[in-house]
């Protein structure tokens, strides 16, 4: 398996979910189960099934994240030159079409979060971007048709 580029706060973040899922979530999920079971009969008990379903559930996501965390290559994007755009680094584009500028950290799968304007370096945008200098032109081919864009600066 190759190794998943990821910030420090991104595999944080990793880690305090999956702490989460063991310290809170788990044992709370078997007090819901042994209470579940008090209630009788287990073929017909609904909170008994919604119990299990969320047993697998976090028992599934705890494999996931450990396995995540495991692979994870963390990266200091202070230490990478920042004459091209690279993993971890913030970029400011420019629509060459509606001249609206845009800010984007590019992140790993795991860390994108468009709402605070960061990107995946797998995404079709993240690619484009990836080892472009600033003043360099990137297309990108979105569902709503072709879009040009300048690379302003890499902050």
């Amino acid at each position: 398996m190759d190794r998943v580029p990821v910030t420090r706060e991104g595999y944080e973040a990793l880690k305090k979910e999956l702490e989460k899922l063991k310290r809170v979530e788990r044992p709370q999920n078997i007090l819901a189960i042994e209470e579940a079971r008090a209630h009788g009969d287990l073929s017909e008990n609904a909170e008994f099934a919604a119990a299990k379903d969320r047993q697998g559930f976090i028992e599934g996501r705890i494999g996931e994240l450990g396995f995540k965390l495991a692979n994870a290559d963390i990266i200091n994007p202070d230490k990478l030159p920042k004459d091209r755009a690279a993993f971890g680094h913030r970029v400011l584009l420019e629509n060459i079409d509606t001249g609206e500028d845009v800010e984007y950290q590019l992140v790993g799968p795991d860390e994108s979060d468009i709402e605070r304007g960061r990107i995946s370096i797998s995404s079709p945008l993240g690619r484009a971007i990836l080892g472009k200098k600033p003043g360099d032109e990137l297309t990108l081919e979105a569902p709503g048709g072709k879009r040009v864009y300048e690379l302003v600066e890499i902050l």
